[in-house]
């Protein structure tokens, strides 16, 4: 690989929390956009997809470029010394938050995103949860203060989406957007 080739890889975890359709169309967006995306999935989300999209977990799959097993903590992704441009999670759970807040990774979604942090990389979470008590508030607090970024997936309204679609694309292309990815049909205010 080039020695900056690594700037387009990119992971992407997807928990069990509602909003499947978040992570499938951030493995879409940076398919489109040539990025090499390794997708690690909770075994909740591998259940979740039946309830939530027209798809399934194989076509999930054959949107990414390289594919983890949750429990296969030996996995490029779980080492520091593996360089990527970063790591959405979406949607995640409050249990992932929580683990990544408290450094008590259990699998190696949990894993990749504590590497993430400890290397100083970009980590956004779409928390998927409302409403929230005071530690759910805390371990938020907590992945914050270590440098990572909390993006619940709140719809905008003015772009004027005339679809669950073009709602899931914005958000998604807002949180791409944090990690200098820029996405299209993502419109911005004032242009």
């Amino acid at each position: 690989m080039e020695s900056d080739a690594w700037r387009r890889r990119f992971i992407v975890g997807i928990t069990g929390a509602s909003g499947i359709v978040y992570g499938v169309t951030a493995l879409r967006t940076l398919k489109d956009l040539g990025y090499e995306a390794h997708l690690v999935m909770t075994r909740s989300a591998r259940l979740a997809v039946a309830h939530e999209v027209a798809i399934d977990v194989k076509e999930i799959e054959a949107l990414a470029g390289v594919v983890h097993g949750i429990g296969d903590i030996g996995a490029s992704i779980a080492s520091g010394s593996f360089r990527t441009a970063g790591m959405l999670v979406a949607p995640c759970s409050i249990k992932s938050l929580s683990e990544i807040a408290y450094g008590t990774t259990s699998n190696l979604l949990t894993r990749a995103a504590d590497v993430i942090l400890k290397e100083r990389r970009r980590l956004v979470l779409m928390v998927r949860e409302t409403p929230l008590h005071a530690g759910h508030l805390k371990a938020m607090a907590l992945v914050t203060e270590a440098g990572g970024v909390i993006m619940p997936p709140v719809p905008a309204f003015y772009p004027r989406p005339k679809s669950i679609e073009e709602l899931v694309d914005h958000t998604v292309g807002r949180a791409l957007d944090l990690f200098g990815i820029e996405a299209v049909n993502f419109p911005r205010w004032g242009e």
